[in-house]
């Protein structure tokens, strides 16, 4: 029996080898789930960034999504110059998949954000004030992470002298498993 994120891998895998449609039904026979569960599987795979696009027949990996090149940013601010962070880097052309925090006890803890424009940090502000939620970035006194992707190194070149000269980009400490620094694609 696999575990929901072997299973996930594996109708990613099916899903790149198959040119055509592949339905949902035939995936939960094939899995020995139920067709919600791969419904959610789905879901769960969506947000996490895979182009895959629901179709009359099944799902298909949207092959004409252009590849982009991701950078992760350390960041420090307060919650007050949050959206201001956000909007410089979407006006640059960049888009904020994630937000994480490296906590010393319980390690990475991550969210998605697929933030693109000024609306949708319009609609993260209004939904994080709208509720009892906090940002991540608060229980590491404003640091955090960004994974960042753009069309091309020197739009992620443009987004990194533009953090850095409105004071947001943070400093490695010793702890931090990785560095972040480094480009990646």
């Amino acid at each position: 029996m696999l575990t929901g994120t072997e299973r996930r891998e594996a109708i990613l895998d099916i899903l790149k080898k198959n040119e055509g449609q592949v339905s949902g039904g035939a995936l939960a026979r094939q899995f020995s789930v139920s067709r919600q569960v791969i419904v959610q599987d789905i879901a769960l795979l969506r947000a996490e960034g895979q182009p895959i696009l629901s179709a009359a027949r099944g799902y298909v990996l949207d092959r004409k999504e252009k590849s982009k090149l991701s950078r992760v940013f350390k960041v420090c601010h307060t919650p007050e110059q949050a959206c201001e962070e956000m909007n410089l880097i979407v006006d640059c052309g960049g888009r904020i998949e994630d937000v994480f925090v490296y906590h010393r006890v319980y390690g990475i803890i991550r969210a998605a954000m697929h933030i693109r424009s000024r609306l949708d940090v319009k609609q993260y502000q209004e939904e994080l004030s709208g509720g009892k939620s906090s940002p991540l970035s608060g229980i590491t006194s404003g640091y955090h992470y960004h994974t960042v992707t753009a069309d091309s190194e020197e739009t992620l070149d443009i987004i990194q002298r533009e953090l850095a000269d409105h004071g947001f980009l943070a400093k490695l400490q010793d702890y931090e498993p990785v560095d972040f620094w480094s480009k990646r694609s």
